[in-house]
């Protein structure tokens, strides 16, 4: 892995203490490469206080990979924000830290990159000599860039490009609004180049710059060096941090075939000879073979007919056998995607579970419910999966225990049921949901003790709204 992966950091020329951090590594497993950066919120000490405990976070959830990817890097961000809140409900001169962070997993063998972002360091792909952000700044500013309001050089300059609308301690449960956390996967291809980055990097130094840097024929040491560089250079407000992940596998070249000719005089004298082949005449069959294929197809017509006869026979006798069968005598059999779906759920060691609509590119039919025990559970989808109900099923598609805290779905359709989810005592939260043909979507069953009094709300469904800005610096 020679010269795949580096990372730094520095102060920059303004401030006193560095409240960055950052990941570049291998994973345990060496199937991966880490790459993360981290830019801590909150003041001298807490900035660097979140950021480290992020830090750690990540590298332990890491340290024994396991289910798939996007649930696993999702899962790093959500213990990551559990330490934080923790920390400042029981240090309160810590009360207003928090921290931003990108994280990239990049699996060389297999040409592919992961990656999870909240807040505004970047995450960008170099591609044949260009750079192509990949996240998305969870920022107002970073909203107006990205859809052509300002100007790269305006954003700079912009005197609220520090306010962030997201951030990791920013809320408890993270988990339960299904957009909080921005998440994909690409194609990592021979040559490709990921540039991970705190705004230290891009506030101060343009696309433009940052391009010809990254496609210079020198290390990603010097690369990173040089970056921090130009940054200082043209102000160094903030510190700068960058990690570098780098696909330095050699493309594979297939040399063509060389099509091996003949000269001229030997090519005409094949072809005259494959002529003179082709007028031969061939060879004359005995005059007593004939009778001999004669018999043969005779003998071959009537086992034809035998088997068609006995074949034709069967085939009534099953049909009659299948016309005395009492109904009940059928099974209602799981399907396939029901079983794998269940699963998956049974089995799932984090809180969030991602769907892929090519796994699930059919409806699951469901002739019973799928059993929702977990406290937590986030299912979340890439695209969109639908449940349906089989044609005889009267039950819930989803039957939420009574030991369920948090369930949150995303993404996905109910079509058919009489009632399509059946939840007892859990917080229920929906993004993009449907319910099509449901006679009931939602059939809360609240469970209390007998003999108590209680004063409350019951749960419901929660509605998401977005969070209020907050600056960074």
């Amino acid at each position: 892995m020679t010269d795949q992966y580096f990372g730094i950091t520095d102060t920059g020329k303004e401030r006193t203490n560095n409240e960055d951090a950052f990941i570049a590594r291998q994973g345990a497993d060496d199937k991966f490469i880490i790459g993360c950066v981290i830019d801590g919120v909150g003041g001298y000490e807490g900035g660097e206080v979140a950021a480290g405990l992020a830090r750690e976070a990540i590298l332990q959830r890491l340290e024994k990979p396991s289910g798939e990817i996007i649930s696993m890097i999702i899962d790093c961000f959500d213990m990551a924000n559990d330490r934080i809140i923790a920390e400042k409900q029981r240090n309160k001169k810590y009360d207003m830290m928090s921290c931003v962070a990108t994280l990239a997993i990049a699996d060389i063998a297999n040409n592919q990159f992961y990656y999870a972002h909240v807040g505004d360091t970047r995450l960008y792909l170099l591609r044949d000599g260009s750079l192509i952000k990949i996240s998305h700044d969870q920022s107002f500013v970073g909203f107006l860039e990205e859809s052509g309001r300002l100007s790269e050089k305006e954003a700079m300059a912009h005197p609220k490009r520090n306010e962030i609308n997201k951030a990791l301690g920013f809320e408890a449960h993270l988990l339960k609004n299904t957009d909080y956390i921005e998440t994909g996967q690409s194609p990592f291809l021979s040559g490709d180049m990921l540039l991970l980055c705190s705004d230290g990097l891009t506030d101060m130094v343009d696309t433009e710059e940052i391009t010809g840097i990254l496609t210079k024929n020198i290390a990603l040491k010097e690369k990173g060096r040089q970056l921090i560089d130009a940054a200082n250079r043209n102000g160094g407000r903030d510190n700068i941090t960058i990690v570098l992940v780098h696909n330095n596998k050699t493309p594979q070249k297939h040399s063509a075939t060389a099509v091996k000719r003949e000269p001229a005089e030997r090519a005409a004298a094949v072809k005259t000879e494959q002529a003179a082949k082709e007028e031969e005449p061939g060879p004359t069959a005995p005059k007593g073979s004939k009778w001999l294929v004669l018999l043969l197809s005779v003998l071959l017509l009537i086992c034809l007919g035998a088997n068609v006869y006995f074949y034709l026979n069967m085939h009534e006798q099953q049909k009659a056998t299948t016309a005395v069968k009492p109904l009940n005598d059928t099974l209602k059999v799981p399907g396939a995607l029901q079983v794998k779906l269940q699963k998956a759920i049974d089995s799932l060691k984090g809180k969030v579970l991602v769907l892929s609509d090519t796994a699930y590119s059919t409806p699951i039919i469901l002739n019973e419910p799928i059993h929702v025990t977990r406290d937590t559970l986030l299912i979340r989808t890439k695209g969109r999966i639908v449940f349906q109900a089989d044609s005889a099923y009267n039950g819930p598609a989803l039957q939420i225990g009574a030991g369920a805290k948090v369930i949150a779905l995303d993404s996905t359709a109910f079509s058919g049921f009489n009632v399509a989810i059946s939840n007892s005592n859990a917080m229920l939260d929906l993004a993009h949901v449907q319910f099509n043909n449901c006679k009931e979507a939602i059939r809360n069953n609240l469970s209390l003790p007998a003999g108590k009094y209680f004063t409350g709300k019951s749960p419901a469904t929660v509605l998401m709204a977005d969070t209020v800005p907050v600056n960074k610096k």
